[in-house]
């Protein structure tokens, strides 16, 4: 079974200025997730396999109602052909 790193960005659109809040999660294929880690700040290498956001100004995953996956991020580790 395959594990995946997804990063997941909090962001609040109704004030920009605040901080956003990243989460970094271990995913099994099904989408099972198997641990969540809050990181401090923002990553400053590649490393994840997929990349969500949510702009709604929620604190924490649990409470979000959706979120968006970005595609070609530059957190996003590239593809190998």
């Amino acid at each position: 079974m395959m594990k995946r790193k997804i990063l997941v960005i909090l962001r609040n659109r109704f004030t920009p200025l605040a901080p956003a809040r990243y989460l970094e999660l271990e995913a099994n294929d099904k989408g099972d997730i198997l641990s969540e880690k809050k990181l401090r700040a923002e990553p400053k290498e590649a490393r994840f396999d997929e990349v969500w956001e949510n702009d709604e100004g929620k604190k924490t995953l649990d409470d979000c109602n959706r979120i968006k996956r970005i595609y070609r991020h530059r957190l996003e580790k590239k593809k190998r052909s």
